[in-house]
């Protein structure tokens, strides 16, 4: 994606969105995993995000929390 800084961009598609009264859970099937990520229910209908839409999941390197499993 051109004109955007943020240099983790990983194809995929969306593979559930669960939405509150203010925020949303949308999960990401990219390749060789799934993300979730919260976004607010108002971005969720501006970028008409829906189970089955393909996305470009924009990561910033600030905002990864790792876990041990």
């Amino acid at each position: 994606m051109s004109g955007i800084s943020i240099r983790n961009q990983l194809p995929g598609r969306v593979t559930g969105v669960a939405a509150g009264e203010a925020m949303a859970t949308v999960k990401l099937a990219v390749d060789g995993g799934e993300l979730t990520a919260p976004i607010t229910r108002e971005a969720v209908t501006e970028l008409g995000l829906a189970e089955g839409s393909s996305v470009v999941t924009l990561v910033k390197s600030t905002e990864i929390s790792p876990a041990i499993g």
